[in-house]
């Protein structure tokens, strides 16, 4: 029931201290389907604090709430699920912890074999890129559209597209086939 709201932009909080009002002002504007909470701090009672405001967020706006990378942390609130990267838990790890009913998504950078295995394993959607050059992570890998459009062929679950997308070329990732793009920056970075 969840995969359908993987759709359009899917934002990612900046990493840095929240500002509740500005991610608002964002999923209103933007009518953003998708929101991931990532926050590479250490302290555990900062995300506890900051995840449950943003699921309180969410929850006011019909969003879906995501965690980036903390199982317990998404158990410990109940969020709408956790995206996994490739040094993160497993898939099947991830599952047995949150049950069936969390949302599991999967950074597969460029390779759609990944995404194949991911698929297969139970992930309700995966993350391809950076298809652009991306601000957050300068150095990432680059995938290609054509990637996308592979992918579109040989995957059922939803793709998303991140990595240096923006309201000038979200296009161009919808066009090659991505239900959804990520943004950060683009949504964010007047707020810095």
């Amino acid at each position: 029931m969840s995969h359908k709201k993987i759709s359009g932009i899917y934002a990612i909080t900046p990493n840095k201290i929240l500002d509740l009002n500005t991610i608002e002002q964002a999923i209103i504007a933007h009518k953003i389907s998708v929101l991931q909470y990532r926050h590479k701090t250490t302290d555990v009672s900062i995300k506890l604090n900051e995840a449950k405001q943003l699921q309180q967020l969410c929850l006011r706006h019909n969003t879906l709430f995501i965690i980036n990378d903390d199982i317990n942390l998404a158990q410990k609130i109940g969020a709408d699920g956790v995206h996994l990267g490739k040094n993160d838990a497993s898939i099947a790890a991830a599952r047995q912890q949150l049950g069936n009913n969390p949302v599991i998504g999967v950074s597969c950078y460029n390779d759609i074999k990944l995404a194949k295995t991911a698929q297969n394993n139970g992930a309700d959607y995966v993350a391809f890129g950076a298809l652009f050059t991306s601000l957050t992570k300068p150095n990432a890998l680059q995938c290609s559209l054509d990637v996308i459009t592979q992918a579109k062929q040989d995957l059922t679950i939803p793709v998303v597209g991140i990595g240096g997308i923006d309201f000038n070329n979200q296009q161009q990732a919808f066009d090659a086939g991505c239900d959804a793009v990520a943004m950060i920056n683009a949504l964010f970075q007047s707020a810095d």
